[in-house]
């Protein structure tokens, strides 16, 4: 039996699939570094005059999503009032390549957001030097990998930021003993050899498929997005049961994940975490805005959760985006 809420994806304001009328959007594709094509969603604002060079952020989806969850809705908004916005499907995900679908690797997802810099820094409506970057969830933590490698992300703003290294390392709220970490990384070392005698590929994590009644907090949380016609999407060509779910031999790559360490070299650029008040993720947030250097800002959203601000425009912050991308991308 099945106990899905209704609540979150019935309310007015939550638009994951929200369409303007004020931006034209095309879909565009760019190499990575490791000639692995990123396919990604370029919004331009109606209007743009011939010549004219203007500003860009660059949005990447939560992990395990694709961009048609939250980082459209973040670039048409944001598109709307004057940035061209490119919203990318890391590598493994969506329209992106990569084998193993579903895959797991922080550096060329990291990788993937230099591409979308060299992408738009190659295209003579933008300015290269005004280049911005938000990552909602787990792009929160590969955007913070990317701008302490390259210094043409100018502005980097997440949003219900997740540390992926720290949250498979520790857990939510360090409640992942080490005897527990030991036994995962024990379970994907075996199921390589599963895997690599041709058997079949196991997955782990990412949204369930139904509540019941021991249910957690958290996985209703996301449950509400991922698996109601409040955010489902069904990338190109995938299996609707390992949408969000990596693969386990992967997965285990986010315990050599360490993306807030050394960020306070991404110092003079300017830093914005964006987090809800009752968000389950706000430790991340906190625990990089301790550790990034000035300029800096922290934005607790008053009565938000995690997802909340994958979708429900009456609680994103749009305006102070808007603010902080037009001070720090002059």
């Amino acid at each position: 039996m099945t106990h899905a809420s209704t609540r979150s994806f019935a309310q007015a304001d939550t638009e994951n699939f929200y369409q303007s009328d004020s931006v034209n959007i095309e879909k565009v594709s760019f190499p990575n570094l490791y000639k692995m094509k990123v396919g990604a969603n370029l919004f331009l604002p109606m209007g743009m005059k011939a010549g004219e060079r203007r500003p860009a952020v660059i949005v990447g989806h939560p992990m395990g999503a694709v961009k048609e969850q939250s980082a459209n809705l973040y670039a048409a908004k944001l598109a709307e009032r004057g940035f061209v916005t490119l919203s990318l499907d890391l590598s493994f995900w969506g329209e992106s390549e990569g084998e193993p679908r579903n895959a797991v690797s922080p550096d060329i997802y990291a990788e993937d957001f230099s591409a979308a810099v060299d992408y738009l820094g190659t295209r003579g409506f933008i300015d290269r030097e005004r280049i911005g970057v938000i990552g909602i969830c787990g792009s929160g933590s590969f955007a913070v990998s990317a701008a302490k490698i390259d210094p043409r992300l100018k502005a980097i703003a997440t949003v219900s930021m997740y540390d992926m290294g720290a949250a498979n390392r520790d857990g939510l709220g360090h409640a992942l003993s080490l005897e527990q970490r030991k036994q995962i990384l024990a379970e994907a070392a075996e199921q390589r050899y599963v895997e690599f005698s041709g058997g079949p590929v196991k997955y782990t994590g990412g949204s369930v498929h139904e509540l019941t009644e021991s249910s957690t907090p958290v996985e209703r949380e996301f449950y509400e997005f991922y698996r109601t016609p409040r955010g489902e999407v069904i990338p190109q060509g995938a299996d609707p049961l390992t949408t969000t779910h990596p693969t386990l031999t992967s997965n285990v790559k986010f315990m050599n994940f360490y993306p807030f360490n050394d960020m306070e070299t991404i110092s003079p650029r300017p830093m914005l975490f964006i987090a809800g008040e009752n968000a389950h993720s706000r430790e991340f947030s906190e625990d990089a805005y301790k550790r990034a250097a000035e300029p800096k800002e922290l934005l607790i959203v008053p009565g938000a959760g995690h997802v909340d601000l994958y979708d429900r425009t009456s609680l994103i912050p749009f305006d102070k985006l808007e603010a902080f991308f037009n001070e720090n991308l002059k």
